[in-house]
């Protein structure tokens, strides 16, 4: 399985945005990095766009080849095509499996669902790109439940707090009650752009 291996703290510099939700992900930044530019140099319209591009790409853990599903999918539905392609990502199982807690990021989400210890609806799921839908229940599996990272995270973490999922700290699950609205999803990014570069 193909996964991203560049420096992670030195991505997040780069985009000027704490993409993996890690403490000294941005300890070096500077303050013209913050801006998204170089010193004396202006960012173009492209720069921009291919920016936000990689922001989404890194926020999520995708390759090139996988984000272009979800933008063709965005295409294709009834709403905004920015957020239609931010809600399939966002509903991917590894994401959820970080959103709730169990991993501390979504690297180790991912590895987690990989290595079989997550359940849909009571059945056993090792795809990490796996669709969830409203009122699909993810929890670990009982054997699971022993994994002293994965329950410390669970335990430790409150997880994003995000208004579509519950948690049920008991049953080590959480629960995606809905679809999340744009205004939602917690990250950093302007999809509207992403969108224009993909429209030239």
């Amino acid at each position: 399985m193909a996964t991203r291996r560049e420096p992670r703290f030195k991505l997040c510099r780069r985009l000027g945005v704490n993409v993996y939700n890690h403490p000294k992900a941005l300890k070096r930044v500077s303050q013209q990095a913050q801006k998204g530019g170089r010193a004396g140099r202006k960012t173009s319209e492209y720069g921009l766009q291919l920016m936000e591009k990689q922001k989404i790409k890194a926020y999520y853990g995708v390759l090139e080849r996988q984000f272009v599903r979800y933008y063709k999918r965005g295409q294709k539905s009834s709403e905004a095509t920015g957020t239609a392609m931010l809600k399939g990502l966002e509903c991917r199982l590894d994401n959820l499996v970080y959103r709730i807690g169990f991993g501390r990021s979504i690297r180790q989400s991912r590895q987690i669902v990989n290595h079989g210890h997550v359940l849909v609806n009571g059945r056993k799921v090792d795809i990490p790109s796996y669709a969830c839908k409203a009122g699909d229940v993810i929890s670990l599996r009982e054997k699971s439940r022993d994994n002293e990272l994965i329950r410390t995270n669970f335990q430790d973490l409150k997880g994003f707090q995000v208004p579509y999922i519950e948690r049920n700290v008991e049953q080590f699950s959480g629960t995606l009650i809905r679809e999340p609205m744009r205004n939602e999803i917690p990250i950093d990014v302007n999809e509207i752009l992403v969108v224009e570069l993909f429209s030239k």
